[in-house]
């Protein structure tokens, strides 16, 4: 496959059939001038060596000499360098709970899009390391298999709501089994799975969940977002009510969060506005052993500018070393 590296100079080409244009105006003038010397063939007669068939011989050289230079300037690359690229870091899975109670305003703007402003900061901060975002509700799924591409994780990152579950619910030890089985099969001691939610489990069981996962290695941390006192949840321009219409309150659950962050071996940290929690727990994970990864990348392409910009020289060198004047044959 040929790329170009520079398309806009392939423009250039496009001049070509004005030079043909252009000379043969040239000509045309030309023969207009003879003409008010007298009559053309008497001229002609007077300048046995001149060649009108050499002139087009010439353009025609240059014009492909400008063809072969115009692709040249363009820069065209063909194939890719294959290399395997090594880094050393940890990999991250972000588990982030999109349920409707996620909508509560104890942050500004509500909890959901508070934890997504924090995780984008901490994508900004990553250099080595790969990260991976599951979203839960009910039950949980992969949003983003684990990965380095730092700018694919902020753009699925923004295309999360809470309509993203349609299982509306709280499954932490779900979402965290889920996480577990997203790491690749490369990593083995520098694994992290970070939870971010209300912690108003009712679902399973997420602290049997997180010790199965520091048993294996990993290491579970949780952020909880909300506060003690709790915030109505505000849906379809209304507030969230029960079946007996009253209003539901979603209420921090920092006690689970506790439990399931000391069953995985990892930290508990409560969101607040300033700092939301990310950032002490990254600084942990900095501390644990880097794993080596390696992928295969396409790393740069194979430039080919120079054979053009070769062929070009070749064609103009051709067209400067025929004359202007017939050739002159001797017989002996």
């Amino acid at each position: 496959m040929i790329n170009f590296a520079q398309p806009q100079y392939l423009l250039l080409i496009f001049l070509i059939p004005v030079f043909f244009v252009c000379y043969a105006i040239v000509c045309r003038l030309r023969k207009r001038r003879i003409r008010k010397f007298g009559d053309e063939e008497l001229v002609s007669g007077l300048m046995p060596s001149a060649s009108r068939a050499k002139g087009w011989v010439r353009l025609v050289l240059f014009s492909i000499a400008f063809f072969f230079f115009s692709i040249g300037l363009s820069r065209p690359q063909i194939g890719a360098k294959l290399k395997e690229h090594k880094t050393k870091g940890a990999e991250i899975m972000i588990v982030l709970d999109v349920s409707n109670s996620m909508l509560a305003e104890d942050y500004s703007p509500n909890r959901l899009e508070r934890a997504k402003l924090a995780i984008s900061k901490l994508v900004d901060r990553l250099r080595d390391d790969r990260i991976g975002l599951i979203v839960f509700a009910g039950n949980s799924f992969v949003q983003l298999p684990i990965t380095a591409d730092y700018v694919s994780a902020k753009m699925f990152l923004n295309s999360i709501t809470t309509e993203s579950v349609p299982i509306q619910g709280t499954a932490i030890g779900d979402a965290i089994n889920t996480a577990v089985r997203s790491f690749s099969i490369q990593s083995q001691k520098s694994r992290a799975v970070i939870v971010i939610t209300d912690g108003e489990n009712h679902e399973d069981d997420p602290v049997s969940a997180a010790r199965q996962a520091a048993e294996m290695g990993i290491r579970v941390f949780t952020i909880g977002v909300g506060s003690a006192e709790g915030k109505p949840i505000p849906v379809s321009g209304g507030l969230l009510k029960d079946r007996d219409g009253n209003i539901v309150v979603s209420r921090l659950d920092e006690k689970t969060l506790m439990e399931v962050a000391k069953a995985g071996n990892g930290m508990y940290v409560k969101a607040g506005n300033s700092e939301f929690g990310l950032n002490p727990i990254v600084d942990e994970i900095d501390k644990m052993d880097d794993e080596q990864y390696s992928s295969v990348v396409f790393e740069e392409f194979d430039e080919q500018y120079m054979y053009f910009f070769a062929l070009a020289l070749v064609f103009l060198v051709m067209e400067m070393l025929i004359g202007e004047r017939k050739i002159r044959r001797r017989l002996f």
